[in-house]
């Protein structure tokens, strides 16, 4: 079954309620916006990378509060346990039996705040759930709640007492990007209404948890041509060749990259992923999924760069098979 244009128009619609809603509160920021919304509709992991004080807080919550979902945020930090996470078994004296105490991850929307200050132990914690949408404790697992998304942020300047996250769970999220600081007029609006310090309560709901299962269904029905998966393809193939790339792209990534090009399509009123959609997303669904050279490194190589050069060897299909 493929979308239909009726259905196309009422997720661009749906979808466009979200992203204004969510924009109450992180203002001047549409782009990043559109982007989270597609992480969550995709079934995704969101991860920024970006400087404190930018609103990566206000966009998880706003983004739970749009959809009447619930959110937690854990700061993460080297003494903390997997368990603080997940969750743990406690034994019941009045019960006589172990029962299950939910951790924070058990939520709608989980903003991981500075996750590469955990242990790599504790890093570890997510993997599971992060691609399979439980937890697994003493042996039981256990659902989280869907939609589910993870919202992990990492500060790029101050790197002392960090771990650095493995290449496999770098892979499990979706998308990556920043927020950055808001525009110029952005910073006035924002400092005009300076009495209200908590933007992301002042949004409501506009949609609800069902509404994201129904627009992940559609999402999936968007018409995908035999030349767009080709050419993703290609362009797994040449990021593996280049000469600054120690990684390229995974099948993993180029299922990602699909996912999120339906969902982007669909989010613009259309039926049908075109070269544009993949060619727009390159670059927050690569650039942390190619891992450069150390002497590229070393030499101030950027994977963006490398993300261009590659849009470059690669010409995108010019008809459908």
């Amino acid at each position: 079954m493929t979308l239909s244009p009726e259905q196309a128009h009422r997720f661009a619609t749906g979808f466009g309620q979200v992203t204004d809603n969510i924009g109450k509160a992180v203002l001047g920021k549409d782009h990043v916006v559109r982007l989270a919304l597609t992480c969550l509709v995709s079934d995704g992991h969101l991860l920024l990378e970006d400087l404190p004080g930018t609103g990566k807080t206000m966009l998880a919550r706003a983004l739970s509060n749009s959809i009447e979902g619930t959110h937690a945020r854990i700061q993460f930090t080297p003494d903390l346990l997997p368990t603080d996470v997940t969750g743990v078994t406690v034994y019941d004296q009045k019960l006589g039996q172990f029962t299950f105490h939910r951790g924070p991850i058990f939520h709608d929307i989980v903003l991981a705040d500075e996750i590469n200050r955990a242990s790599p132990k504790t890093q570890a914690a997510l993997l599971e759930v992060m691609e399979e949408g439980h937890v697994t404790v003493d042996g039981v697992a256990h659902d989280v709640p869907q939609p589910f998304m993870v919202i992990a942020t990492q500060n790029p300047i101050e790197q002392a007492g960090t771990y650095r996250l493995p290449e496999a769970q770098l892979d499990r999220f979706l998308i990556k990007t920043s927020v950055g600081h808001p525009t110029a007029e952005a910073t006035e609006e924002m400092l005009l209404g300076s009495a209200v310090r908590d933007r992301a309560r002042l949004v409501e709901p506009v949609a609800s948890r069902e509404d994201i299962t129904q627009l992940r269904e559609w999402a999936s029905q968007v018409y995908l041509d035999a030349a767009i998966v080709r050419f993703v393809r290609q362009l797994a193939e040449a990021s593996r060749e280049l000469p600054n790339v120690r990684m390229g792209l995974s099948a993993r990534g180029c299922l990602a990259w699909i996912r999120v090009a339906k969902t982007w399509a669909a989010s613009q009123g259309r039926t049908t992923v075109t070269p544009d959609d993949v060619v727009q997303l390159a670059h927050p669904v690569l650039c942390h999924r190619l891992l450069l050279e150390p002497q590229a490194q070393f030499s101030g190589v950027e994977v963006d760069s490398v993300i261009d050069e590659l849009l470059a060897q690669v010409p995108p299909p010019s008809h459908r098979d």
